[in-house]
């Protein structure tokens, strides 16, 4: 076994080798409420400081405090940033996990562990390093009661001596985390000299990695989705939200109330100019987001499947009445309660019809954090401009995971409020029908409630009406009706985000994905075309109904793949059912395991496809 000790011996300590130069995944085991996250979050920002791409993937229990928890933080300066299953360099600071996590890495990886469970390091094809972590956290902090969460930041030390991370950007980073709380950034920054000197010291064994500087972070920021989706409703001009808690959603409504609050004051009397409520469940919030919608107001909710299930009902309304809402669901593992703090892409069928009856609703799926600011924007505008409800479909990996991301430019165009009949509008044209489809695109006008003209009101019904909103059961009228709604959701077609392609004239396989799956397509791409001489191409779905690109991408490729984290291929299958005619060549590559999608099984299934098709498989 090769040890971190004083005097080096056997293994790698004095073989002459050149360490991988920024390309690490490193996994860190900590019991869950430990502390370790801000430990965590330097460590990675101290990376990216460095001119490093990094990104990094929580997987936390849904359960009490003390189960166990990993932070992965891969760093690589080619981007490549999606979740790898492979783990360079492990932290093994939870005993409840130590050995199983130890049994699961591959040789020649690196292993920090606490010198106290030494006789859990028992494989000899490891890089060890044996930390006194309890001495060490003894000789920094008193406070026996912070000694748990203190000891986190001295493997952050040591990691920095191991691998070549700059001490200055591990103080750096601990003055960011810790801005408002001076004794705590001095106690953090004195721990993690500890661990720096110990591992100076005492760690001669040869790292098989290391970091250096670069300039490939220059500019970027390090965000998580639904941060950058609750900056995008507030610059879109979001003014009401009503929530119920519900993991991995809850954060979004949790950072805008913070902005909210800031920045949406009445300047001369500091009063609120938008309304926050909680409500007592999620059917309960999207009746009052439909009754906000109804009255003018840009309103949302954000949510998760369970939550999407109660609110089945409700969307219905939203469709047949025409009233504006916005629904985020930042989707989590199902079905029933599932697995609330782990990624999935399950609900898209369900939301895509949600109610019963005819129904089918617009959905926008960002794929990084720069479309997260974006489309929260478009919701709130494709909501009124279409008077129907909206689905942002994000996910846990998205919403809750640190990604790295270009800036987010603010908003140029106005706010689009969709086809709102004025006062003045109203005394020019004269009669006013709410259900009348006037430009012959489905998309009726409505007036906004106390405009101030004698034909501004009207009836809202979630029963049979005719155009003018007045009660009907008569046939005639519920087909022209549902007609209409059919006719409003193929003008959606050419107003929803286009699908991002990357066509390859040589490639005779297409990959279609969206949402967080991106990355990991993207590197399962490149290591298709490097080391099995496959060439594909490339559509990234971004929304929901799909247009003509990708009834084209279909055409154009005999073998059409679709990757998804959801166990029945829903996109697949809605596919499908738009282009029967290429039904049989849409074959799926799917995960469903709730960890994040990683590049190498999507490079594993696509070539699976190609086997069969082949009849190789």
């Amino acid at each position: 076994m090769s040890q971190a000790v004083a005097e080096p011996e056997g293994g790698l300590a004095g073989a002459a080798f050149l360490p991988r130069v920024n390309d690490i995944t490193i996994r860190i085991a900590t019991p869950n409420g430990s502390g370790s996250q801000s430990a965590n979050l330097i460590l990675m920002r101290s990376i990216f400081a460095m001119g490093i791409p990094v990104g990094a993937k929580n997987l936390f229990p849904s359960n009490i405090q003390g189960m166990p928890t990993w932070f992965i933080i891969r760093a690589n300066e080619d981007g490549w940033l999606a979740y790898r299953d492979h783990t360079d360099l492990m932290v093994a600071m939870n005993p409840q996990t130590a050995a199983e996590d130890i049994a699961g890495l591959s040789a020649g990886s690196m292993l920090v562990i606490n010198e106290a469970q030494r006789t859990l390091a028992n494989r000899d094809d490891l890089i060890v390093f044996c930390v006194p972590f309890n001495a060490l956290v003894a000789e920094v902090c008193p406070d026996t009661r912070l000694r748990k969460m203190v000891v986190n930041i001295i493997y952050v030390g040591v990691l920095a001596s191991i691998l070549g991370i700059a001490f200055e950007e591990i103080e750096r980073a601990i003055d960011w985390q810790f801005a408002k709380k001076a004794k705590a950034a001095e106690l953090n920054k004195t721990a993690a000299r500890a661990g720096f000197d110990w591992a100076q010291e005492h760690c001669l064994v040869r790292s098989a990695h290391r970091l250096e500087r670069r300039n490939k972070t220059h500019g970027d920021l390090v965000i998580e989705g639904n941060e950058a989706m609750a900056l995008g409703m507030l610059f879109g001009g979001a003014t009401f939200l009503a929530w119920y808690p519900i993991t991995p959603s809850s954060s979004l409504c949790e950072n805008l109330i913070k902005y909210l609050d800031k920045y949406r004051r009445d300047p001369e009397t500091n009063q609120a100019t938008y309304a926050v409520i909680q409500a007592e469940d999620e059917l309960a919030s999207m009746g009052m987001v439909l009754g906000a919608g109804w009255a003018g107001a840009r309103a949302f909710t954000a949510t998760s499947g369970p939550g999407i299930s109660l609110m089945a009902e409700m969307a219905g309304l939203s469709y047949f009445a025409e009233v504006p809402a916005v629904v985020v669901d930042v989707q989590r593992m199902g079905p029933s309660t599932g697995l609330p703090t782990r990624t999935s892409q399950g609900d898209v069928g369900k939301a895509y019809t949600l109610s019963h009856g005819d129904c089918k609703h617009v959905l926008l799926i960002p794929g990084n954090m720069k479309e997260c600011f974006e489309f929260a924007q478009e919701a709130l505008d494709l909501a009124e401009q279409l008077q129907t409800l909206v689905f942002i479909m994000s996910d846990l990996d998205l919403g809750m995971n640190k990604w790295m991301s270009e800036p987010f430019a603010p908003p140029t165009k106005p706010i689009a409020r969709g086809k709102v009949v004025s006062a003045e509008g109203l005394s020019r044209n004269g009669e006013f029908a709410r259900y009348r489809d006037v430009d012959g695109d489905g998309i009726p006008y409505r007036t906004l409630p106390g405009t101030q003209h004698p034909n501004a009101a009207y009836f809202t019904r979630g029963t049979g009406h005719t155009e003018k909103a007045t009660y009907s059961e008569k046939p005639e009228d519920w087909e022209r009706n549902i007609d209409r709604l059919a006719r409003k959701f193929e003008s959606a077609r050419a107003m929803v985000p286009a699908p991002v392609v990357e066509n390859d004239a040589s490639a005779q396989v297409g990959i279609i994905a969206y949402g967080s799956s991106d990355p990991a397509v993207q590197e399962a791409r490149h290591t298709l075309a490097r080391e099995h001489g496959v060439a594909t191409a490339y559509l990234r779905v971004r929304a929901l109904p799909v247009n003509g690109e990708v009834k084209a991408f279909c055409e154009r490729y005999p073998l059409v793949c679709v990757v998804e984290q959801n166990r029945d291929g829903q996109v697949a299958s809605i596919l499908r059912s738009e282009y029967p005619e290429f039904a049989t060549r849409i074959k799926t590559a799917l995960h469903y395991n709730g960890l994040p999608i990683d590049a190498e099984s999507v490079a594993r299934k696509v070539l699976h496809r190609i086997a069969e098709e082949k009849g190789t498989a």
